[in-house]
């Protein structure tokens, strides 16, 4: 009996044994653990445990931490866990801090977890520090004073400064201020032909107008890689002006013909009014001549005299007419 108490007891504790077994390998990583441990690391059982609890992957952070040993550079497991809680990229921030070691640059924890959390790639920016990468600009379209179009694309060589990384502007910044400076520093010229022959004049103008100021780069060199002639915007300005000058008198000219058309149709309206009141009056000449025949003031001579005179004064309206009419009357006088 009492051996079978024994055996049973000692199955329970191998039972239990083999539970806390799985339960250790299934929330803590023993290969995650001995590796840290050969590489002198040293990560306790208790962190990597807790670490599922707070949903965090030990992977993420043990490995970068070896790596940063290795490196040479004391990080604490707990700051880079709470770099990875706040969302950020723990083997990138791990990579530049190594990478700024190496090359000499002053990069703190603290300055890397702030870029990273910036949104910006702090490697990236490492990496750019050490070797200045090249931007090239669009093509940049700006007028001399002879009004020759200019066409200019140029070649930006920047470097990252880590310490405006984080609230200075980015690439498209740079981009756009030195687009200005061109536009501008061609704008100035006296002519387009002084820009082809001496195109580093663009160059010097635009980098001494200290255009990375505020921006998370550092300007090292601006190049003009090309420039070519556009169009001739002055003549097409003064020959857009000539045409607009031309409609504007054509305008002008259509106005007064206008006014000049309802002149004369306000003319011809009252010449029509003055006959019509003329064969208005002549209507009541008959009327009148009888009012005289009746009353007497009118006499038989005084009409023969009145008709006399209507046929002179018809007879000279003919010979100054000058279609002929003076001759017909001559001829017929002659008859």
């Amino acid at each position: 009996m009492a051996d079978d108490l024994r055996f049973g007891g000692m199955l329970f504790i191998i039972f239990i044994a083999i539970l806390l077994l799985i339960i250790i390998t299934r929330f803590v990583p023993i290969g995650l653990w001995l590796q840290a441990l050969f590489s002198n690391v040293r990560v306790p059982f208790s962190t990597l445990f807790f670490m599922r609890f707070r949903r965090v992957n030990p992977a993420r952070i043990v490995n970068p931490l070896i790596t940063a040993t290795k490196a040479g550079l004391p990080l604490r497991i707990d700051a880079l866990e709470a770099h990875f809680l706040a969302g950020g990229n723990v083997e990138r921030v791990v990579a530049a801090l190594i990478a700024a070691d190496k090359a000499n640059i002053d990069l703190t924890f603290q300055q890397a977890t702030a870029i990273d959390l910036a949104g910006r790639d702090v490697l990236e920016a490492v990496q750019t520090s050490v070797n200045p990468k090249v931007i090239n600009t669009p093509r940049v379209a700006a007028m001399a004073k002879d009004g020759i179009q200019l066409i200019a694309v140029a070649r930006v060589t920047v470097r990252a400064n880590i310490n405006r990384l984080v609230g200075g502007a980015g690439e498209d910044t740079i981009l756009a201020r030195v687009g200005e400076g061109i536009v501008s520093t061609i704008g100035s010229s006296a002519g387009h032909k002084a820009v082809l022959e001496n195109p580093d004049s663009i160059s010097k103008s635009v980098l001494a107008k200290g255009l990375d100021a505020g921006t998370a780069y550092e300007i090292l060199s601006i190049d003009i890689a090309d420039v070519d002639v556009g169009k001739n915007i002055g003549a097409e300005l003064q020959t857009d002006q000539a045409e607009a000058d031309k409609r504007i008198a054509q305008a002008k000219a259509e106005e007064r013909r206008a006014m000049a058309v309802a002149v004369e149709q306000e003319n011809r309206a009252r010449v029509e009014e003055m006959r019509a009141k003329v064969v208005e009056a002549e209507a009541e000449i008959p009327m009148a001549m009888a009012d005289a025949f009746r009353s007497g003031n009118l006499g038989i001579m005084d009409y023969a005299r009145y008709r006399n005179l209507q046929s002179d004064t018809a007879m000279r309206d003919s010979i100054a007419k000058p279609d002929g009419g003076g001759r017909d009357v001559g001829q017929n006088g002659g008859r």
